[in-house]
């Protein structure tokens, strides 16, 4: 039975990721700090071939026994949460990765970095591929996110070419699904909740901004497939459909049935126009390509929050 550790295991990606290697035979340590992940996500995973530590990576990590594959994507995730813990972000990208490489390194496992599209900002490139170099503001507020990344994909790179450790790099485009977090503070959280309150479903700016959405159950196999292939190089993992956040919240509306009123809220420092993947890698290299359709994905997701609303 391969053994995985997953850090971030109890976050919204991380908990699903843990779910799918448990169903595919994995035995699976997760390891999360709880800062932004919650218990619930994974309690119905608990059991023999599961198992939940405690822990902040951006310290040392001690595991016992065998390791053949590290998921590593432990870190807040959603603006409201880095602006929020900004050292903690930036430690978790740095500190943290660097601890888990070495964890890595020592057990011969192979490593998979949990990145993300913030790694190419502001984008002057539409769509992004992944030999774009990006369009990052270092020192503003979403800098301490971007930048943590951006330094991660780089120690990544360090340690493969340096040590010989085998690692890949995913570039997590925007996902959703259950588990999200009520108050994630990201567009289909705030949008759902906002519509099945009946309260104004706000968008920043004039919601002309893109953006481009992967359902959950996708973005895992897009994952799984990478850290299985013998790709070194980052690839873009997400859904290449665009839709405007205007588009996206009148669709939240409606599938809710909802009378919300979309009204407007200035936008955020640096936030990105548009959004959208080149995933010419990923349909060439894993063979993968997203098949849940906003039409399908979203009605599950509303079913979560209106269960989670309701509790």
């Amino acid at each position: 039975m391969p053994r995985a550790l997953v850090t971030g295991a109890a976050g919204f990606i991380g908990s699903h990721l843990s779910e799918y290697l448990r169903a595919r035979g994995f035995s699976v340590v997760g390891m999360d700090n709880l800062v932004t992940g919650s218990l619930a996500n994974v309690e119905h995973l608990a059991g023999r071939d599961f198992a939940l530590v405690k822990h902040d990576v951006s310290k040392h990590i001690s595991l016992e026994g065998p390791l053949d594959y590290l998921f590593h994507f432990a870190s807040p995730a959603s603006p409201i949460d880095y602006l929020k813990l900004p050292i903690q972000t930036l430690k978790v990208g740095s500190l943290g990765t660097h601890n888990c490489l070495g964890l890595a390194m020592a057990k011969k496992a192979r490593f998979l970095l949990a990145s993300t599209s913030e790694v190419y900002g502001d984008p002057l490139v539409h769509p992004q591929r992944e030999d774009y170099w990006g369009n990052v503001n270092p020192i503003g507020p979403r800098g301490v996110y971007d930048e943590a990344k951006r330094f991660a994909e780089a120690i990544t790179m360090a340690y493969r070419r340096a040590h010989g450790v085998e690692t890949r790099i995913v570039r997590i485009f925007n996902t959703y699904g259950p588990r999200m977090r009520i108050e994630d503070g990201r567009a289909i959280p705030a949008f759902v909740s906002q519509a099945l309150r009946g309260e104004d479903v706000t968008v920043f700016g004039d919601g002309s901004q893109t953006r481009s959405l992967c359902y959950v159950s996708d973005l895992v196999d897009g994952i799984f497939r990478l850290m299985l292939s013998d790709e070194r190089d980052p690839v873009n993992v997400g859904n290449p459909a665009e839709l405007s956040m205007r588009q996206l919240a009148g669709t939240i509306v409606r599938l809710t049935g909802s009378c919300s009123r979309i009204v407007e809220r200035p936008l955020p420092v640096d936030d990105p126009r548009r959004r959208r993947p080149d995933i010419t890698r990923a349909r060439t290299l894993l063979g993968w390509e997203p098949r849940v359709s906003l039409e399908e994905g979203l009605p599950r997701t509303i079913d979560y929050f209106r269960s989670r609303l309701s509790a």
